[in-house]
């Protein structure tokens, strides 16, 4: 390979935020709009020599899915999903869920939290003839649709129904799936806070509340949103809170939010610690595309996710690297939630090697063995570093990513 990975020192160093950042994109956001200035990142912050599994200690699971006091049925929906020893979250929360305990999830993405919140609460929902009961509010709508994907799954043969109510898509068919009263309501809290305003989701009948990634959903803004859809919601309920970290923000939502909660935290170290993380260095953007051309024909590239910047930049470099002769999808925000659908299918079952997205495109996103993350443009601030390179690396399982940076004088 002709391209140089360089280290800088210590791998923790960093300076303060603020001067230009590294990385090939020196313009301003397309179409004019510019967003806030990134935040400087040093060099050395985006190297790490990857800890292994054989660093830490396995967890040795207390049950099998076996064990769970579910149906025949959703036991058999389990099993044909390969299901058999259960994840730390899902050993730790399903029995206390089952319980009708308000629950803490703290979990590394990619743990497997959403079976931990699904089974237990299918189960319990199964043969019940009031709906709808239970609501999932994610931040992104592809995290909505895994979830929904998910359920249907676990709740085939049942008789539980689900409305996926996210944004970028027909209102007027969610409407007509909540007109068929679902049990299961499952969205995003822009449009569910829509379509609570028009009377159409009835939260005064509530049983369950699941918030999922609730740091992210704050991350976001959507605190207010959030608060207006629980204030409607009758006191007594079961809610589960699931997050990666807890700050005082979440912490203030905890202590309104739930009642007597059990703390499930299966945390053990983070996921870009999984992740070796090295910079490559290139002296403009043609040279960048050079760079990333020639990785991408590597044969241990195999499942690829690209950064940009821009919708625009993304769509371009998707198209050059098609070109190239390297099948690749683009997620982006002019893509509309079919469009999107469709290109991440096509790399969850590997038809396509590369996907190229931006941050918000790629936010939620829970794709399995993801070889590399490759940083063509440098993400805003570090917190955005971590959550692009937490798509490899997931569950202990190591991952390689790479950022690329100006040239060092």
């Amino acid at each position: 390979m002709a391209y140089q990975q360089r280290r800088f020192g210590g791998s923790n160093s960093s300076r303060p935020a603020g001067g230009r950042s590294f990385g090939g994109s020196r313009g301003g956001r397309s179409g004019g709009s510019r967003g806030p200035a990134k935040k400087y990142i040093h060099p050395s912050k985006f190297i790490n020599k990857a800890t292994t599994k054989a660093d830490e200690v396995v967890y040795e699971s207390t049950h099998k899915f076996a064990d769970f006091a579910f149906g025949a049925r959703l036991h058999e929906n389990i099993s044909r999903k390969g299901y058999e020893v259960p994840s730390a979250i899902q050993d730790q929360a399903i029995p206390s869920v089952l319980e009708g305990r308000d629950v803490i999830g703290l979990a590394n993405t990619g743990t497997g939290k959403t079976a931990a919140f699904l089974l237990p609460i299918i189960e319990r929902e199964t043969g019940t003839q009031t709906s709808p009961t239970v609501l999932i509010i994610a931040p992104t709508r592809e995290l909505a649709q895994q979830i929904d994907e998910q359920f249907r799954e676990f709740a085939q043969g049942l008789n539980l129904y689900s409305a996926l109510i996210v944004g970028g898509v027909s209102v007027d068919r969610q409407m007509r799936d909540l007109k068929r009263r679902p049990q299961f309501i499952i969205g995003t809290p822009g449009r569910l806070k829509d379509l609570i305003n028009r009377r159409l989701i009835p939260l005064d009948r509530m049983t369950t509340l699941v918030l999922d990634e609730a740091d992210r959903m704050l991350d976001m803004g959507f605190l207010p949103d959030i608060r207006a859809i629980v204030n409607g919601m009758p006191v007594e309920r079961q809610t589960l809170f699931f997050s990666a970290t807890i700050t005082p923000e979440i912490q203030a939502l905890v202590n309104t939010f739930l009642k007597d909660p059990v703390t499930v935290s299966v945390r053990t170290s983070e996921t870009s610690e999984h992740v070796e993380q090295t910079v490559i260095e290139a002296r403009d953007k043609t040279h960048k595309l050079e760079l990333l051309t020639e990785m991408l024909k590597g044969a241990d590239y195999d499942k690829v996710l690209v950064f940009g910047e821009t919708k625009f930049g993304v769509q371009r470099l998707s198209d050059h690297l098609d070109n190239s002769g390297i099948p690749s999808v683009a997620i982006h925000g002019n893509k509309n939630q079919s469009q999107r659908q469709r290109a991440l299918k096509q790399f969850k079952d590997e038809r396509v090697r590369v996907l190229v997205a931006t941050d918000v495109a790629a936010r939620g996103l829970d794709i399995p063995n993801v070889s590399h993350v490759i940083n063509f443009d440098t993400p805003q601030n570090y917190e955005d570093y971590i959550h692009r390179i937490g798509r490899t690396g997931r569950a202990g399982a190591s991952g390689k990513a790479h950022t690329f940076i100006d040239i060092q004088r």
